[in-house]
């Protein structure tokens, strides 16, 4: 069916699957950090939190994802002969798609969990205190757990557009599943067949992440009751 490029598209998958996972690792640090500026009762810090979640969810992806690798490139090679270094560099695109995708989803989860953080009741912090606990501990035993079970679907939703948004980066020459299916599809002449197929592996991946972050929300639910007014 596949005209024998079944295993090549397979690799692909799997660079494809590697690129989302390292991408949202990086997103969800950058993205703690960016709430962290956001919440941050220091104005300066705050503005550059929401400078960053505005700037960048305002600008495509792809012209962030053709700005940072063309422009990120052009950056180090002025800069590399300043440190004795005189080889052109070529970054490598993988490395730059996981920094690319991440910085951009990393402005979308500081949203996600800035509203998950806002709507944890002041209360339960303030009890905490009274408790005797740390600022620390009342960060990491109060305030995390239910910022992981308010963010979990807004995380649901950017997960499912980052996995997406990585056929965007075969544009740099990544040989993803995109990549592959592309060149194969010039090769047989047959662009349908190896487009419907990428589309089935893409359709396969995010079902699979619906059901294993449902379950996780659901994990993260045990003992909360949903008030129906």
């Amino acid at each position: 069916m596949l005209k024998g490029y079944g295993a090549v598209i397979l690799d692909g998958a799997w660079l494809t699957l590697q690129l989302a996972l390292s991408s949202m690792a990086l997103a969800i640090v950058l993205g703690l950090i960016g709430v962290a500026l956001r919440l941050s009762p220091v104005r300066w810090l705050a503005w550059l939190g929401d400078m960053y979640a505005t700037v960048i969810r305002g600008i495509p992806d792809l012209v962030l994802i053709l700005l940072i690798f063309y422009g990120g490139q052009d950056i180090i090679n002025r800069v590399a002969p300043l440190f004795g270094y005189e080889d052109y560099i070529d970054l490598n695109p993988l490395a730059a798609g996981i920094g690319t995708l991440g910085f951009i989803f990393g402005a979308y989860l500081s949203e996600t969990f800035r509203g998950a953080f806002l709507g944890i009741p002041k209360g339960q912090a303030e009890a905490g205190v009274a408790y005797g606990m740390s600022n620390l501990q009342v960060f990491f035993r109060i305030q995390v757990p239910q910022m992981i079970r308010l963010a979990i679907p807004g995380f649901t939703n950017n997960w499912l557009v980052l996995t997406k948004a990585t056929a965007l980066i075969s544009v740099v020459g990544l040989q993803d599943m995109m990549f592959k299916a592309k060149q194969a599809a010039d090769a047989t002449r047959e662009p349908f067949t190896f487009f419907l197929a990428v589309a089935a592996m893409y359709l396969v991946l995010t079902s699979v992440s619906l059901l294993a972050l449902k379950y996780l929300e659901k994990r993260y639910s045990v003992g909360v009751k949903v008030v129906e007014l």
